[in-house]
């Protein structure tokens, strides 16, 4: 295992040139691919039917020769080769926690020092440090999400509150008493905690001590961005991630885009031919992290942005991602998780007076609404109510996000083929 100390600094790698990063960037990638070859058994499997040897890849060039890992294929191999699908580089007891993922799949806890590393680094380039005391609202059950940005936090010199989800009340007392300086979590949560703020008879901008909020996870959160720093006068971030991988890009104070965190691959790539599109262009994110305890290798994250190629006036070399443009296929974000269709089916199908079912997602005001449109296949002898708290409590637990509203329809509203779930959401 690597070593804080084995490791280049992170102030040198953020200013190296643009060819020091190519060359330094191979390198690592070429030890990767030959450690994940020889220690997880799923990756020596992809190079092998791709038939590619792992000294065949020399640098970035060479990843397109290999075929892209998709969702929907780590679900498949977690199911054929429990626990962790032949991905994962350690046995399970030297993993100091795992999360659960819709699928399911079991996610380790990075242990990667370079995992650690580059969270550090978006917490600084982000504004937090030494003297921030910080709510952290992202999940702390089952996801990673609350324990990464947490750990992250922390390593960075940072208080923090594990606060999780919920509870606004009790959020807006934490975060009134503690004289919070900044905060962790979803755009439409955050909004939903100021709201009731002011409800309480708070003045923001008088009784708090708010100064910085890293908030998204949801499309569209620029309008609410721009209010929260123009009537709030609390200073906003981003930055993008997902479960698998933890943190990918950062926005940096010029706010042009999201820089990729050092040691880590991103490729724009076309969703067809799965081959890298020119800079400007929107394809799909591919990602490589330098991770040596789940070293996914040109993993395909679903989400759409192209590559800004200008220098970044903050003086940061690497380059810098657009801001997500929607989805590839049927997966939809929805306050900060994504919702998939296979998360669907099963919890629908568990009730046999259903004809029809369908997700939809909505914004009606600063926050995502899930409804279920629900068609029955006849309504007598339907308990319309108890069928409304055992529907929304499934599909709940299926997605982990709770479900506004069950809707009764006439039969043909829900038209025959239809997806899933749509996105009816309008920025």
């Amino acid at each position: 295992m690597e070593t804080q100390e084995s490791l280049p600094a992170i102030e040198a790698l953020e200013k190296m040139s643009r060819e020091e990063r190519q060359k330094y960037l191979d390198g690592r990638l070429r030890d990767l691919v030959a450690y994940a070859y020889e220690k997880a058994p799923a990756t020596k499997a992809r190079f092998d039917k791709a038939g590619i040897a792992p000294s065949a890849v020399s640098g970035i060039k060479d990843l397109e020769n290999l075929p892209i890992l998709r969702k929907d294929e780590l679900v498949e191999l977690y199911n054929a080769n429990p626990p962790f699908g032949g991905l994962v580089t350690v046995p399970i007891e030297d993993l100091e926690r795992v999360y659960v993922s819709p699928g399911p799949i079991w996610d380790p806890h990075h242990q990667s020092e370079t995992f650690w590393r580059r969270l550090v680094q978006l917490v600084k380039a982000l504004g937090f440090g030494k003297g921030d005391i910080v709510v952290n609202t992202w999940a702390y059950h089952l996801v990673p999400a609350g324990h990464m940005v947490d750990e992250g936090l922390r390593r960075a010199g940072v208080t923090v509150i594990p606060m999780g989800v919920g509870n606004t009340e009790l959020q807006v007392q934490v975060m009134h008493r503690l004289k919070v300086t900044g905060f962790f979590g979803t755009t439409g949560f955050f909004m939903n905690i100021i709201n009731k703020a002011e409800e309480m008879g708070h003045d923001v901008r008088k009784d708090f001590n708010l100064k910085l909020a890293c908030i998204g996870g949801e499309m569209g959160g620029g309008p609410i961005r721009k209010l929260v720093e123009e009537k709030y006068g609390i200073a906003t971030g981003d930055a993008y991630g997902t479960a698998d991988f933890g943190f990918i890009a950062f926005e940096c104070s010029e706010k042009t885009g999201m820089h990729i965190t050092e040691d880590v691959i991103v490729e724009i790539v076309s969703p067809e031919t799965e081959k890298p599109v020119s800079p400007g262009e929107v394809g799909e994110i591919v990602v490589t992290p330098i991770d040596e305890t789940y070293p996914l290798i040109r993993f395909a994250t679903g989400d759409l942005a192209g590559i800004i190629d200008e220098p970044c006036p903050c003086g940061r070399t690497a380059l810098r991602i657009t801001r997500l443009m929607g989805r590839v296929g049927d997966a939809v974000r929805t306050r900060g998780m994504f919702i998939h269709p296979r998360q669907l089916q099963p919890a629908f199908s568990q009730f046999s007076e259903i004809s029809k079912c369908q997700a939809v997602v909505t914004r009606p005001g600063h926050r995502d609404d899930l409804t279920l449109k629900v068609e029955l296949k006849s309504e007598e002898g339907v308990d319309k109510e108890k069928l409304i708290q055992q529907l929304s409590k499934t599909v709940g637990d299926a997605v982990r996000i709770k479900v506004d509203r069950v809707e009764f329809v006439a039969k043909g509203v829900i038209p025959e083929g239809h997806k899933l779930i749509v996105d009816e959401r309008v920025y």
